[in-house]
């Protein structure tokens, strides 16, 4: 349903008092597609792999340690900068609660009926859960 000209004035007027505000607050909230943000974080993260790999194989030539290290850990944090941000990316990263299966067992992608490990319940609850059974029977 497309907002009244009135309604879009005061829409208009309450966003310019917020960058007016919170100018930085503003520019995250205004910002559109995370996973473009995520990809961009990825395409990053292997950026970075490679150039520590170079970095890493030129310390191993000039026959230096620190550089070498220098190296892995640049490949290290572009790795692990990659891989935190991959899920977001492909778009793996769903809102909302998770499809329950029968029994109000969680879904997951593992055997039918068991539930993977994060989608798996405390341990204090599964606990619960069979002494429940247990005194039901």
């Amino acid at each position: 349903m497309p907002l009244s000209e009135h309604e879009q004035r005061l829409l208009e007027q309450i966003e310019r008092a917020l960058v007016d505000d919170d100018p930085k607050f503003a520019s995250t909230v205004r910002t559109g597609d995370r996973r473009q943000k995520a990809r961009r974080k990825v395409q990053l993260g292997a950026l970075l792999v490679v150039v520590g790999l170079g970095v890493m194989v030129s310390g191993v030539a000039l026959n230096n340690v620190v550089v070498g290290v220098l190296g892995s850990l640049i490949a290290f944090g572009g790795a692990a900068l990659g891989v935190l941000n991959y899920k977001a990316a492909t778009g793996a990263v769903e809102a909302g609660p998770a499809p329950t299966g029968p029994g109000g067992a969680t879904a997951s992608r593992g055997k039918p009926g068991k539930p993977g490990k994060a989608a798996r319940q405390p341990l204090k609850n599964r606990l619960e859960e069979r002494f429940r059974r247990r005194y039901d029977q």
